[in-house]
């Protein structure tokens, strides 16, 4: 796809400032700018790489007067760092706005989908699934029976959707995301072998949640395991049966949250967090990476550690941790006076 600085103004609502048909097919850093590429310069420091970039057109800030002579044709708008960041987002949509069924695929008789579809190559649709306008389903993607997907939806390729799991509108599911295995739920008999607890729940993730590549949301055993409004999951992040995630709480990669565990509101936590299980944790609390959570938290505590401590006690406590070695030898001394006095 190629556009024209003109358009490229048109969506900014910006000015060009050179030539109006130089045409773009690319993105680059300022730095590594190439000709037929766009960039942009927001931050200062990267000034003089303006007069040495070979990207065709450059997003500057209207107030940026130049003081060598530009091979660069120059867009210019109130913010440069946001309107490339509203150009991402539009090229994103351009990119991916694919429609139609493409073969091979399978959709049951019973599935029903909205306008603008889209559906990749060997991609499966169940029984009963119902899927509303402007989803992007992605090659080699898996959505099991009695499934609902809202509007706006995008599942990358290789994303599996187990039966009856409930995705919101304006979700984003990543490649290799699960949601909706089985939970994690065995018992032992007296011979120590261990019998399946039938996990007879689903999965839902309201309005605008984002699942990262490799993640796996586990259905719950009775009930649902639900993400609120707006969360935000890294890749690779294990969520188990049960648990529920509050409004716009974001986790960072590599976090474990075990069964029936309750998370609040706008949480940010780390990553390599473990969260044992059948605990509640509260709104707007912050836990720092590799931190162990064993406990009930209150509403806005800053924890880390494991098992975690308060934040600044933490703090305070690893001062000491790093001069234990001569805080020992310090007592050892002091033992040996002690002991040559008694004598």
């Amino acid at each position: 796809m190629k556009f024209t600085a003109t358009q490229i103004a048109g969506i900014l609502e910006g000015e060009v400032d050179g030539n109006p048909e130089t045409a773009v097919h690319k993105l680059s850093k300022i730095e590594e700018g190439e000709i037929g590429s766009l960039t942009f310069l927001a931050n200062p420091k990267y000034t003089p790489y303006i007069y040495s970039t070979k990207a065709s057109i450059t997003i500057v800030n209207k107030d940026f007067v130049p003081e060598q002579v530009l091979s660069t044709t120059l867009i210019k708008v109130e913010d440069a760092y946001k309107s490339f960041s509203k150009l991402l987002e539009y090229y994103n949509q351009v990119k991916n706005n694919k429609v139609g069924i493409e073969n091979p695929s399978y959709v049951s008789e019973s599935a029903i989908y909205g306008n603008g579809f889209y559906l990749g190559a060997f991609s499966y649709l169940g029984e009963n699934v119902r899927i509303g306008d402007d989803v992007k389903v992605y090659p080699n993607v898996y959505i099991g029976d009695n499934v609902t997907i809202g509007n706006n939806v995008k599942l990358f390729a290789g994303a599996k959707v187990y039966s009856e799991s409930i995705i919101g509108d304006g979700c984003v599911i990543h490649s290799g995301a699960i949601i909706g295995a089985d939970g994690f739920g065995f018992t032992p008999n007296e011979k120590g072998e261990y019998s399946k607890v039938p996990q007879t729940g689903n999965v839902i993730l309201e309005e605008n949640v984002d699942v990262g590549a490799g993640t796996t949301i586990d259905r719950a055993t009775l009930g649902s395991t639900i993400l609120r409004k707006g969360v935000k999951i890294d890749n690779q992040i294990q969520i188990a049966h049960n648990v529920e995630i509050g409004e716009h709480t974001a986790i960072a990669a590599q976090t474990g949250v075990a069964g029936s565990t309750k998370i609040g509101k706008n949480c940010l936590i780390g990553g390599q967090v473990g969260i044992v299980g059948h605990i509640t944790i509260g709104n707007r609390v912050r836990i720092q990476a590799q931190s162990g959570i064993g406990r009930n938290v209150k509403d806005d505590e800053v924890l880390q550690g494991s098992p975690a401590l308060n934040y600044g006690d933490y703090n305070k406590s690893y001062v000491h941790f790093k001069n234990l070695p001569k805080l020992v030898n310090q007592v050892f001394n002091i033992e040996k006076k002690i002991d040559g006095k008694n004598d």
